[in-house]
């Protein structure tokens, strides 16, 4: 048990080395997501059915949450650890968030990454890790088990 606690520093580091190079050889380095949060979150305020839903529940506290969005996904793509926010929490009290936004919200994602993503590969990555992070969302506030029940289907 002594070695697993003073061996992790190390594992730790090695996967923050390992995540470091992946983003590196991809050309994704801290300017970059600083750029993706700025740009993303610029279109999110004007796109027609995102900006109303997000300024309503960030006027004012903007930036705040760019802040956190730089550090989430700085901590995402460099295993950083640096993010200790509670994101499906953080979204529970969003008024008027409904399933059909994901989707649109994915969309501009990609837009934006069509636009700057350093690479090919940065796009693939930062694009698949949204898409897991919108399904984990979507699962965590929407779905209800009770409506999987088989007993409760109509035959």
């Amino acid at each position: 048990m002594d070695n697993d606690i003073q061996g992790r520093p190390a594992h730790v580091a090695a996967i923050r080395e390992r995540a470091e190079a992946e983003m590196r050889e991809m050309g994704v380095d801290a300017a970059f997501i600083d750029r993706l949060v700025e740009t993303f979150y610029g279109r999110v305020l004007t796109h027609p059915d995102l900006g109303p839903v997000f300024d309503a529940k960030l006027s004012g506290r903007w930036p705040e949450h760019m802040a956190k969005m730089k550090s989430f996904w700085s901590a995402v793509a460099f295993r950083s650890g640096a993010y200790g926010g509670k994101p499906v929490q953080a979204h529970t009290s969003v008024q008027n968030l409904t399933t059909d936004l994901f989707p649109k919200w994915l969309s501009l994602f990609a837009a934006t990454l069509d636009d700057i993503a350093p690479s090919p590969e940065a796009k693939a990555w930062f694009m698949a890790t949204a898409e897991r992070i919108a399904k984990s969302l979507v699962l965590s506030l929407f779905y209800n088990p009770a409506l999987d029940d088989p007993a409760r289907k109509p035959a």
